[in-house]
């Protein structure tokens, strides 16, 4: 967890807070009550994932999710406010996992140079150790056959041991636990030495980004919004963005680009209608990436047909591949929603990452790029992180404020994000 302070303020929303986003959030802030039975009735049928992280976008006028991920690699970002939280939450959901457990094996990505990463690791293991469990870290390096430490800018240290099976268990040198907690999210396949194993994996396996699948994910989001709508009479778009999705692409030999131009022609012209029927007068946009996959590798903004179907070969060549070298193969055309929130001076545009454990909110930050405008994905080469944004938890709004205060404000972020969690819980479910 970073040692740094947070600000005292929230930061600047560049629209006018008018029209459908007021609407929204004084809508949340009316249904509070109704809400929070809510999600509590629907944790109960379907338990949240252990971990998740939710980026969402603002555009003054929608709040919704466009990237869910249940292997978080940012608990490094949180406040340092936030510890008591996540500690408190990870008690409940390890509770859930193996009650009697005292030992926990945490398998990152196989990273050693990557200390960004690395410090997000040393900053879950510090969650975990206090809430009071034993943590050894098993590493997937396939060259590493002895204990290795290392040393971070924070000045904690990792120690990182291969991983060795026995039988049906796996665990690392004279260390046998009950469960073992996925921080790798599988983008090179499923590793041989976790299949078969007694030990309970969370997130399970089938949850990894070789089999996951975001336009999956998104069919079960969009089917939480409409229930959520329904239940406190609101219009699922305004947290909901449209997608859709094709299935055999590849961007080298330019096959599959009929689907793709006809498939953002129908968005495109679905999002005019709902611009239309709000009176927004923006600019249409559609993001094109991989199905599967993470850390920001493939994606695109296209405004019109021809954005697709006019790529030269480099651009053809950077959707090609994601994560691990992964050629992509199927993608998802997702609604583009701007992120009118800047930071900074001069502005720079920013988009929160909401963090939970269980069904639980545990912090947040913003992810900020200085290069990059509303309309671009900011998950890109060039961001970085304010670890100060969330001044307040995002589960104590307050009536009296107006909708745009600091702590209203996100609890609206709490709220989406949380559907999203929900939509990823019955994704899990789904799986076994």
């Amino acid at each position: 967890m970073t040692q740094a302070e947070p600000v005292s303020t929230v930061p600047h929303l560049t629209t006018a807070l008018t029209g459908p986003l007021l609407h929204l959030e004084a809508r949340l802030l009316h249904a509070q009550v109704a809400i929070e039975g809510w999600f509590r009735e629907q944790f109960r049928a379907t338990p949240a994932p252990v971990y998740c992280s939710v980026d969402l976008r603002n555009a003054g006028f929608k709040l919704a999710p466009v990237d869910t991920n249940l292997f978080p690699a940012g608990f490094n970002n949180l406040g340092e406010r936030f510890l008591p939280l996540c500690v408190q939450a990870m008690q409940v959901a390890l509770e859930r996992v193996c009650p009697r457990t005292s030992r926990v094996l945490l398998v990152p990505e196989s990273h050693t140079r990557n200390l960004f990463y690395l410090e997000n690791v040393a900053a879950l293991r510090r969650i975990l150790e206090a809430a009071g469990y034993a943590v050894r870290i098993g590493s997937l390096l396939p060259d590493l056959t002895e204990p290795q430490v290392v040393d971070l800018p924070s000045g904690a240290s990792l120690r990182l041991e291969p991983l060795r099976r026995q039988g049906n268990r796996v665990g690392v040198a004279d260390f046998d636990p009950c469960f073992v907690l996925l921080n790798n999210d599988l983008s090179a396949g499923r590793p041989a030495i976790l299949e078969g194993i007694e030990q309970a994996i969370v997130p399970p396996m089938a949850l990894g980004w070789d089999q996951r699948r975001k336009s999956e994910h998104f069919r079960h989001y969009h089917a939480v919004a409409r229930e959520f709508g329904a239940r406190i009479d609101l219009d699922p778009w305004l947290i909901d963005p449209f997608f859709r999705q094709c299935g055999q692409v590849d961007f080298l030999a330019r096959e599959g680009e009929d689907c793709l131009a006809a498939n953002v022609e129908v968005l495109l012209e679905s999002i005019r209608l709902k611009y239309r029927e709000y009176g927004i007068d923006r600019e249409p946009f559609v993001i094109v990436k991989a199905d599967a996959g993470s850390y920001g590798m493939g994606v695109m903004t296209a405004r019109s047909v021809d954005d697709v179907r006019d790529l030269n070969r480099k651009e053809r060549k950077r959707m090609a591949a994601s994560k691990d070298s992964q050629a992509v193969t199927q993608v998802i055309m997702q609604e583009g929603v701007y992120t009118f929130e800047t930071v900074g001076e001069p502005p720079a545009v920013a988009e929160p990452v909401v963090y939970m454990i269980d069904q639980h909110v545990v912090g947040g930050f913003y992810r900020v790029h200085t290069g990059r405008g509303a309309d671009e994905n900011l998950n890109a080469p060039g961001m970085h992180f304010e670890p100060l944004a969330f001044v307040e938890p995002c589960n104590t709004p307050d009536c009296a404020k107006a909708p745009d205060a600091a702590p209203n404000r996100f609890y609206a972020y709490g709220v989406v994000a949380r559907l999203a969690l929900l939509a990823a819980a019955r994704e899990m479910a789904a799986h076994g």
